[in-house]
């Protein structure tokens, strides 16, 4: 089950909502930053967020996309 999450980015007319959802959730921040360097260079934008303030690297981090990408990283996670 894909967690989903909100950010609301201010636009000069009006505020555009984007929805982020959960792919992966990564060990440590080595990894984390490997699917998201696979991600980008597949053109999908990628943040890392950690489940635990403060731990630093060790911590394990959620790997969100797009919800309007899901799709394409399904079919990236098929082909590996």
């Amino acid at each position: 089950m894909s967690r989903v999450w909100t950010q609301c980015r201010a636009n000069r007319k009006d505020s555009i909502i984007e929805m982020w959802t959960e792919i992966r959730i990564a060990p440590n921040l080595i990894i984390a930053e490997m699917w998201k360097e696979l991600f980008e260079a597949e053109g999908i934008p990628t943040r890392l967020l950690p489940e635990k303030i403060g731990r630093g690297e060790r911590a394990r981090y959620r790997v969100l996309v797009p919800e309007l990408k899901k799709h394409l990283i399904e079919d990236i996670l098929r082909k590996i």
